[in-house]
């Protein structure tokens, strides 16, 4: 991929600066111009400059740079030394560029004629690390290539604040997608791009020449920033068209060829990811995981600086005995890399393990089957999120799943104290992975209990809980759950958990698993569309989810009615979805207020037709209901959209040398028009840039690899074990005395 080609500023425009500034004759401009810079050979800048086919002069400081230009020349003083120190400059550099006529560009500069800077500043965040503030364009100095409003993502950005006029790119709190819907805020706006009036001098207070390394979006955007910059600093001089490949960037293009064997190799890529990610826990430093609790939680970057692993990206990297992080949060850093999701969570390391194991099947790789086995091992055994209250039969908890572990992870809530009816329902079913691809019966009594677990806490008329804290259950108990009634009518927190309870009855033939999830699920379509709840106001999400307990009804009892519901929910979904396999997101409603942007999770647009597909809510939900239904009715509406889907995942997988802990993930958010990994970044925690070990890749790798396999996963576990357990647990967890008052 390239950066696009955009309109320069018109002749007319230059000439009006030329006036502004006063400025003498210019030096001679064409074929044999040079850019005059003062940077490392390897800033972004340079190389783009030297790729596109320009002479660049290249000086180590700016002192020579300016002592050495002609009269009338342009120089970029470029920030070497960002973040750590600004760009060291002496007043007597302006006052020799002032007597040459000089234009000078400086970037994080330590002192500038006339202006009082501030210390540096950074880019608010909120409680879980998002970014607050984006980059508005402010002026009309970018032509029609750039308007005002326009959103820009500077990543990391250390500025100093300075207080000046009609600056033309600013930082801001805004809502919006492309463009700051809201205009800017009355406070809090501060100048990255501007020039004193006068001067000479145009001032970035940021680094803006690290565009390409610290991943500066969106790609369209930043073109023409530094041909505004360029032209300013040379007024009249042929900019060359920039070009240059992000370091971050989809496998394939929209519209490329792919390959035969594209599907495999997305597979084996995708299961390598988790041993690059440096995400797997490591004996080396798992002290500095295992902090004492009396600590306090860890930030959202804790500890200090951490990419991956301990916070170097050579790090040791585990082999799933330990665990696995959650994944990578949506916040860049200078350097192109992320910071991590730093607790383990036992949804992500039950999906993950099962996507591994069945990889590894699939590939013959026993790396990824052994680590498969290891997480799942960690996690039934050896985690908190499986044992203490869950691994005692006494208590209500009994069975069922923690969600983080982390102590203290909120407040004073402990992590693995926060029960989720979804997460609980998404790990059953990693495992569930993992003992099919093993070929092992030795996590299936812990499943049926997980499983009798599930059902106790779901009411008569077949919902379960969304949330709930383990104290509330120890006090509370779960006959309240089993005998009540109340509704949530949310595919998002019901559906995973229906689809567990209805394999359950095609394996055990208990009654009450049938009857509470075909209860739950007809009065989801009895009300649907208008009655369903829309969780991040996002509603697309909630048909995706639904697909997979919608197919194993079908599985469980094949009816034109439930083929109908199927059929109904599967073609509203996919009647939203691009050409390219990308499902568009619908919502009510983005951020209402510059203030409510970053405050609360959400989705990656600010209002339907913006181009962005969801793959931690929707995409890779629809993908895994789709799969099951097409084995469930061999019609080609599903297997067609499920194939859509693939190829759209293949090509959008994440492909990247300078970062290899990102290669073969997949992120949050993607602008399908684009073709980039663009959108709103306004999720309080599991943003654009986001990579889910569990959610995102331990999905779709599962169904990549179950379609190697040329089977489902309701077929592939037809013959588990898990009845033989059940009939001892079920009257220990679920007494016939219950049932009977029920």
């Amino acid at each position: 991929m390239v950066g696009s080609p955009l309109a320069i500023l018109r002749s007319a425009s230059c000439s009006v600066l030329l006036c502004l500034f006063g400025l003498g004759a210019m030096p001679a401009v064409g074929a044999d111009l040079s850019w005059r810079i003062v940077a490392r050979a390897d800033n972004d800048v340079v190389r783009v400059l030297q790729d596109s086919g320009a002479k660049v002069e290249r000086f180590d400081d700016a002192a020579t740079a300016v002592t050495q230009s002609p009269p009338g020349a342009g120089v970029l003083v470029l920030a070497d030394q960002y973040p750590q120190q600004t760009t060291r400059l002496a007043p007597e550099l302006f006052d020799q560029a002032r007597d040459k006529k000089l234009r000078l560009y400086v970037e994080y500069p330590s002192f500038v004629p006339g202006l009082k800077l501030g210390e540096p500043k950074t880019l608010k965040t909120g409680h879980w690390g998002n970014i607050l503030e984006r980059t508005v364009v402010a002026s009309d100095a970018f032509g029609d290539a750039l308007k005002k409003m326009r959103i820009l993502m500077i990543h990391d950005a250390h500025y100093l604040p300075v207080e000046t006029s009609q600056p033309h790119l600013v930082i801001a709190r805004v809502a919006g997608y492309d463009d700051a819907l809201y205009g800017l805020p009355k406070t809090n706006v501060y100048p990255i791009l501007f020039e004193p009036p006068g001067s000479g001098v145009l001032v970035g207070t940021t680094k803006l020449s690290q565009f390409v390394t610290a991943r500066y979006a969106p790609l369209d955007a930043w073109e023409p920033v530094w041909r505004m910059i360029l032209k300013w600093v040379q007024p009249g001089a042929e900019v060359p068209m920039l070009r240059w490949k992000p370091t971050v960037h989809p496998s394939f293009a929209r519209a490329a060829e792919l390959p035969a064997d594209v599907e495999r190799k997305a597979l084996e890529r995708g299961a390598d990811w988790f041993r690059k990610s440096g995400l797997l826990v490591h004996p080396s430093w798992q002290a500095r995981y295992d902090r004492p609790s009396n600590q306090g939680p860890p930030t959202a970057d804790w500890p200090d600086g951490h990419r991956a692993g301990p916070g170097v990206r050579d790090a040791a990297t585990g082999d799933g005995s330990l665990g696995l992080l959650e994944g990578f949060r949506s916040r860049i850093y200078h350097d192109g890399s992320q910071s991590v999701v730093w607790w383990r969570r036992a949804d992500n390391n039950a999906e993950s393990a099962g996507a591994l194991a069945l990889a590894g099947s699939v590939l013959q790789r026993p790396e990824f089957t052994r680590i498969g086995s290891n997480l799942a091992d960690w996690l039934t055994s050896k985690s908190a999120l499986y044992n203490g209250a869950f691994a005692d039969p006494k208590h209500p908890a009994f069975g069922l799943a923690g969600w983080n572990d982390v102590p203290r992870y909120f407040g004073g809530a402990h992590g693995y104290h926060q029960l989720w009816a979804d997460d609980n329902a998404r790990a059953w079913l990693g495992l569930l992975r993992t003992a099919a691809a093993l070929r092992t019966d030795r996590f299936d009594e812990r499943l049926s209990q997980q499983l009798l677990a599930m059902l106790r806490l779901t009411g008569r008329k077949g919902f379960t809980f969304p949330h709930t804290e383990l104290s509330s259950l120890a006090s509370g108990g779960w006959e309240r759950h089993f005998k009540g009634s109340s509704e949530d009518l949310s595919p998002h927190f019901q559906a995973y958990v229906q689809a567990c309870l209805l394999w359950g009855a095609r394996a055990t033939g208990f009654p009450a698993f049938r009857e509470r999830a075909t209860s739950g699920i007809r009065r989801m379509m009895e009300v649907y569309p208008q009655g369903w709840s829309a969780t991040n106001d996002q509603f697309n999400q909630e048909r995706a989810r639904m697909l997979l307990a919608l197919a194993w009804l079908v599985r469980l009892e094949d009816s034109p009615e439930h083929r109908e519901w199927l059929r109904r929910v599967a073609t509203d979904l996919t009647s939203d979805m691009d050409p390219c396999g990308a499902i568009l997101t619908k919502i009510k409603h983005g951020p209402a207020s510059n203030e409510a942007y970053g405050t609360g999770e959400t989705t990656l647009v600010q209002a339907n037709g913006d181009p962005n597909t969801d793959l931690l809510y929707t995409v890779n939900f629809a993908l895994v209901g789709l799969h099951e239904a097409a084995a469930a009715t061999g019609e080609a509406l599903y297997r067609e959209a499920a194939d859509k889907i693939v190829r759209f995942l293949c090509r959008v997988q994440v492909k990247s040398e300078a970062q290899p802990e990102l290669d073969g993930g997949w992120f949050r958010g993607f602008d399908y028009r684009r073709w980039e990994y663009w959108g709103s970044d306004a999720d309080v925690g599991w943003s654009l840039y986001t990579m889910e070990t569990g959610w995102i890749s331990g999905e779709i790798l599962s169904v990549l690899a179950l379609r190697e396999m040329k089977t489902s996963l309701w077929d592939l576990t037809a013959n588990s074990t898990i009845p033989h357990h059940f009939a001892v647990w079920r009257e220990r967890m679920l007494p016939d005395e219950v049932l009977s008052a029920k």
